[in-house]
C-alpha cells in the first residue's frame, strides 16, 4: 500500500462514505484503489501497520460487517455511540459512525475503531419495500449495503489525558477531541 509521494489520505466522514464505501457497495470501481480488504476477525490493531492503509497514527480497511469482531486475543465492544453521517451539500443520511474499543480480556486498551456503514435502504420504507424486494428478487440484483464497512483504528493517545487546567477528560471528550472534522465548523 505505497501512495505516491506527496499524497495524503485524511478524508472526511461523507468521503469515507460516499467515494469509498458506497463504490465498494455497489461494485464500482474506486480510483485511487488504495483501501486494502481485511478480515477483521485476523489481526490485533497493533498487527495494522502494513497490512491496512496506513495515515500517520491511522488505518483504513475494508471488511465484511458482523456482529462478532473477536480477534486471536481480544475483541472490539461497541462504545454504544453512532453517528449518523450527512452530506454536507443536501444534508441526506449517507452513513453510520459506529464507535468500539479494543479489549484484551476484561482490561480496556486505547485502541479505537470507527466503523462506517451505509443505512439500510429497506428501513426507510419497510412495508413497500418489503413487496418490491419480493417481486423483484430474482429479476434484478442490488448492491447488498449491509455487507461491508469501512474501518479506521487508531490508538488513543494516553499521554494527554490532562489538559491545561489539570482537568482530565473523559474516553468519549478524548475521542471527539481525535476527530479530523473541523473543516465542517463554521465560526461566527
Amino acid at each position: 500500500m505505497n501512495l505516491p509521494p506527496g499524497f495524503r489520505f485524511f478524508p472526511t466522514d461523507e468521503e469515507l462514505v460516499v467515494h469509498f464505501l458506497h463504490r465498494k457497495a455497489s461494485l464500482l470501481p474506486c480510483h485511487p484503489d488504495v483501501i486494502p480488504d481485511l478480515d477483521l476477525y485476523h489481526y490485533d490493531p497493533w498487527d495494522l501497520p502494513g497490512k491496512a492503509l496506513g495515515e500517520g497514527r491511522q488505518w483504513y480497511f475494508y471488511s465484511r460487517k458482523t456482529q462478532e469482531r473477536v480477534t486471536s486475543n481480544g475483541y472490539w465492544g461497541s462504545m454504544g455511540m453512532d453517528e449518523p453521517i450527512y452530506t454536507s451539500s443536501t444534508h441526506k443520511k449517507v452513513g453510520i459512525k459506529k464507535y468500539l474499543t479494543f479489549y484484551l480480556g476484561d482490561s480496556q486498551t486505547n485502541w479505537i475503531m470507527q466503523e462506517y456503514s451505509l443505512p439500510d435502504s429497506s428501513s426507510s420504507s419497510s412495508r413497500s419495500s418489503k413487496r418490491s424486494s419480493r417481486a423483484s428478487s430474482s429479476s434484478s440484483h442490488k448492491p447488498d449495503y449491509s455487507k461491508w464497512v469501512i474501518c479506521r483504528v487508531y490508538e488513543q493517545n494516553c499521554s494527554e489525558e490532562e489538559d491545561d487546567d489539570g482537568t482530565e477528560l473523559s474516553c468519549l471528550d478524548e475521542v471527539f477531541l481525535s476527530l479530523d472534522d473541523l473543516d465542517e465548523v463554521s465560526l461566527p
